[in-house]
């Protein structure tokens, strides 16, 4: 019998847990593909519809507030239901929520139209967040994979940013020699088929969810205890509530940074290079999954590393705001895209060992929630700053706003949780020869 070989980055993954990764890379590159054909055009596409600067950043609010709504429910669902449940009324949801989104573009519906279905779109996605992690991590630990979950993670961030490039690519290009709808009609494509897959390849291994025959009792019972292990505990709770800062802005920046780099370009029906900005954040995220465990290896605990990223994050968009050039911007662009997402597995693997496998989709998605939130002030705040005193200015501010995050790490740092150190030594010990 051969031995198990190592998966890279030094972890050691026997043959179940290559088969959980494979699953889990094939769900995250059919799902960032089918989100992504719109991402480079979203902005354009709202204000293509006849709504304002404010009315477009405000659509994207109640996306968020969507997302804030339905985070911990169906957080619930994927706990006490399954995380393969959760996953397809995802896609099916999205699906439908996509659909509507290109009918209220094709007749010009009215501004609250596009709030009720931006809400729609926003529980299509809390279907995902949590439960596909969750499903990950608890899968992974059952086939007995013990190495750090930072090199899993990245591969997923890789996969993602590979995903993310081609869509962002192929629906802007897409957009340019048809129309802004199409992209939207290549999504609901796309997401139709993941349901097929996921129907077929995705199972609940290492987790059996605990259905009820009183499911408000059991919402309040998993709720409560998610609470117990999320907001109750001092250093996952500073995570939480760096969130909302770093998040909110993230979500701004990336739609808002399609019109602002068409304005610098001097063209505004140049979609390709909208789609371009996005291709580049996506080139990005493949470099930043694939830096993660190598900077984990670097420093003792992995709150270094979220410090770091926030900070210098910040401080890169209060530059980008300051930036007249249009291929300067896109290297600071970059640069901001790289520097954030060599952050987010590292964060990933941070709250994940220190959440209990019961509720960790809910407290995932509770996290989540607390991202979503910012965006839900942030964005029409920033949009607003952007119709007052225009887009770079809007950035800048956003930065700043970023950097609020901070101390919040800094926090949770201070409360000197094992899951800091978890798999430092392993990573250390894996970068000898």
């Amino acid at each position: 019998m051969l031995p198990p070989r190592p998966g890279g980055d030094g972890e050691v993954m026997n043959a179940a847990a290559r088969k959980i990764q494979r699953i889990y890379l094939t769900l995250t590159l059919g799902n960032t593909l089918a989100a992504s054909f719109i991402w480079g055009i979203n902005t354009l596409f709202l204000l293509d519809a006849g709504l304002s600067n404010l009315e477009a950043f405000a659509a994207n609010a109640f996306f968020t507030a969507g997302m804030v709504l339905f985070e911990v429910p169906t957080g619930v669902v994927a706990d006490g239901w399954g995380r393969r449940v959760s996953f397809l009324l995802g896609t099916a949801t999205l699906a439908a929520s996509t659909y509507l989104y290109y009918l209220l573009w094709q007749f010009s519906a009215p501004f609250w139209a596009w709030a009720v279905v931006s809400v729609l779109l926003g529980l299509g996605f809390t279907f995902f967040s949590g439960a596909v992690e969750a499903w990950l991590v608890d899968a992974l630990r059952f086939s007995g994979y013990e190495g750090g979950l930072e090199a899993v993670l990245g591969r997923g961030l890789m996969v993602s940013g590979v995903a993310m490039l081609a869509g962002s690519v192929a629906g802007g290009v897409i957009a340019q020699a048809t129309n802004l709808g199409v992209p939207f009609l290549l999504r609901v494509g796309v997401l139709l088929v993941m349901f097929a897959v996921a129907f077929w390849l995705m199972r609940d291994v290492g987790f059996t969810p605990e259905r009820s025959t009183h499911p408000l009792q059991a919402t309040r019972a998993v709720l409560s205890a998610s609470i117990e292990n999320g907001l109750k505990h001092p250093p996952v709770r500073y995570v939480m509530l760096a969130a909302p800062f770093s998040a909110g802005v993230g979500i701004y920046v990336f739609y808002a940074l399609q019109p602002y780099l068409l304005e610098l370009f001097g063209d505004p029906n140049a979609y390709s290079v909208a789609g371009l900005a996005a291709a580049m954040v996506a080139g990005s995220q493949v470099l930043g999954g694939w830096l993660a465990p190598r900077l984990r290896r670097l420093v003792r605990k992995r709150t270094t590393v979220l410090i770091l990223s926030s900070a210098v994050s910040g401080l890169l968009l209060v530059v980008l705001g300051f930036t007249r050039e249009f291929w300067v911007a896109l290297a600071l662009l970059a640069l901001w895209a790289l520097v954030a997402s060599a952050g987010t597995p590292v964060r990933q693997a941070y709250l994940n060992d220190m959440i209990p496998s019961k509720q960790r989709a809910t407290v995932l998605s509770f996290d989540s929630l607390m991202g979503s939130s910012g965006g839900v002030v942030v964005q029409p705040v920033l949009g607003r700053a952007a119709d007052v005193y225009g887009y770079p200015a809007s950035v800048a501010i956003g930065g700043i706003i970023e950097l609020i995050a901070v101390p919040f790490l800094l926090a949770s740092r201070r409360q000197h949780p094992q899951a800091d150190l978890a798999n430092a030594s392993t990573a250390a010990d894996s970068a000898q020869p």
